[in-house]
């Protein structure tokens, strides 16, 4: 692990266009919990996984109402950024593109415009049949006033969270942009994602069809370990400030 780690950190100082991406795992030492890993919320509650499926959203009201008492104590209305994040900022990747919908990269300083949600953001709601916005704040205190499936202001229609949902498509113009970025890279850098998502996954294979180099930070394999030239296991928190220590 120690060769492996000297590696990966000769990979990314060598790197001139470094293009980070980013999931679940970066976030939970800011106390937001992953999916997949052994206390990952999937993994203690395996319903709760229709809360992110769309299908299932769109025809059960009670999943609804659920949805929306989770998102009133959600853990990334007061989390902060950790080491990981911080270590993210510090390096300046030309991009981040990120599963997450917590906009921690941000909270540490990554300059907004670099960074790709690719999957939405918790910070919004949205209507699934006019596509109105608003700030999921107002919403949320609308749940709060006693409305257990608030509907859109504008047509009545069901709102969620501007996240993307099992059987939702990602927005197009952000993916493009990821895979343009990815393409244009000399490394991408991968932290804390299971890589098990599709089409965020596949950014690697871009990666390595365009010749950069790939380092995989995770807690535990991913199905892409195989084309990494380097994969560096343990927690976010220790890897990537390892892998980025601050100036001396």
């Amino acid at each position: 692990m120690t060769s492996t780690l000297s590696t990966a950190r000769s990979l990314v100082a060598g790197a001139g266009r470094v293009v980070a991406l980013t999931g679940a795992g970066i976030s939970t030492d800011s106390g937001i919990p992953d999916f997949r890993g052994p206390q990952g919320l999937w993994t203690r509650d395996p319903a709760a996984e229709k809360m992110s499926n769309l299908k299932a959203y769109r025809e059960s009201r009670e999943v609804r109402e659920r949805t929306w008492q989770a998102r009133l104590v959600h853990p990334g209305w007061d989390a902060t950024p950790n080491a990981a994040h911080y270590a993210l900022e510090r390096l300046s990747p030309t991009r981040i593109i990120t599963q997450n919908i917590d906009r921690l990269h941000q909270k540490a300083g990554s300059p907004p415009e670099r960074v790709l949600e690719l999957h939405g953001t918790m910070f919004e709601s949205v209507c699934l049949s006019c596509d109105d916005h608003r700030d999921m704040r107002s919403t949320l205190e609308r749940v709060r006033a006693g409305e257990t499936d608030p509907p859109c202001l504008v047509c009545g229609g069901i709102l969620k969270s501007a996240t993307v949902s099992f059987g939702q498509h990602l927005d197009q113009n952000l993916l493009r942009a990821a895979r343009a970025a990815v393409s244009d890279s000399d490394l991408l850098l991968v932290a804390g994602s299971s890589l098990r998502v599709q089409p965020a996954a596949s950014l690697v294979s871009v990666a390595s069809r365009s010749g950069a180099a790939v380092v995989i930070c995770n807690g535990s394999e991913t199905p892409y370990d195989s084309m990494a030239t380097a994969v560096v296991r343990g927690p976010l928190g220790d890897t990537l400030p390892a892998l980025i220590p601050p100036p001396t």
